[in-house]
């Protein structure tokens, strides 16, 4: 039995849940999400609860059981409050600037980094070492964070580049004379 898949997802009040046939529409204060669900797989809602279900025993129901139930939280989760992904920066002349609609990061390269930003994703800078990255789509947050660290990773020895804010780098002793 799917440890995640048998909990509900509890709907909060702003957002409304439409199931039409293969198809879930979760819409909210930030937008709309849609997720089509696979054939194996039954999704009812019950007052304020999503009940997800597989039809049948087969493997492959029991492993889109729980996928599908965390897909619909997230989608709920991300109508109503959103994603956020925090970046920062470290090292000397390392930094980045929202202008208009793209990124831009001086990261140490002979050239500045121009990454544009999507539309449904909002960044902003509040100082020029840290990165807020939000948005609905949780997958489309983390992706986009995790491009903009690939630009330049964090090093260990002296911890330059670009990490998420929870992250811990974990440091190398340099050469010994």
């Amino acid at each position: 039995m799917s440890r995640v898949g048998k909990y509900p997802v509890s709907v909060p009040s702003g957002v409304t849940v439409q199931i039409t046939g293969p198809e879930v529409t979760v819409k909210g204060k930030l937008g709309e999400s849609k997720l089509t669900l696979r054939d194996n797989i039954e999704v009812t809602l019950d007052g304020n609860l999503i009940w997800v279900k597989p039809k049948n025993e087969t493997k492959h129901a029991r492993m889109m059981w729980g996928t599908t139930r965390a897909h619909l939280n997230n989608m709920v989760k991300g109508v109503s409050e959103g994603f956020t992904v925090n970046l920062e920066i470290n090292g000397v002349g390392y930094r980045a600037a929202v202008e208009g609609k793209s990124l831009k990061l001086q990261l140490g390269y002979s050239h500045d980094i121009e990454y544009p930003i999507p539309a449904d994703v909002t960044m902003k800078c509040e100082k020029p070492t840290a990165i807020s990255i939000s948005g609905r789509d949780k997958r489309q947050v983390g992706q986009i964070a995790a491009e903009i660290r690939a630009f330049r990773g964090p090093e260990p020895y002296k911890g330059k580049g670009i990490k998420y804010e929870t992250e811990t780098i974990l440091r190398k002793e340099g050469k010994k004379k």
